[in-house]
């Protein structure tokens, strides 16, 4: 079994390794040029989600207007067959 000392020895080597190969020129910019496109992907749907968003807002207060009309239409409509069934 290995020490703790030996362990962490490994891990900060591998942790060297990897930082190594991340600076390397080409694959630095590929991180840079992945979290760019994604940020810029973030962003593109964080407006989708807002404009959905706004949307059924919107669609929502219509159609509470539509059945504030509607009632107000069956309320007459029942006024009406009350005059007439007289």
């Amino acid at each position: 079994m290995r020490s703790f000392g030996q362990l962490n020895s490994e891990q900060i080597q591998r942790e060297s390794d990897i930082l190594s190969s991340l600076m390397e020129g080409n694959k630095l910019e590929k991180l840079a040029n992945f979290e760019a496109e994604l940020s810029g992907r973030r962003s593109e749907i964080l407006f989708k989600v807002v404009t959905d968003m706004e949307d059924t807002e919107s669609a929502l207060i219509e159609i509470e207007q539509l059945v504030q009309r509607l009632k107000k239409h069956l309320e007459q409509l029942k006024d009406l067959q009350r005059v007439l069934s007289k």
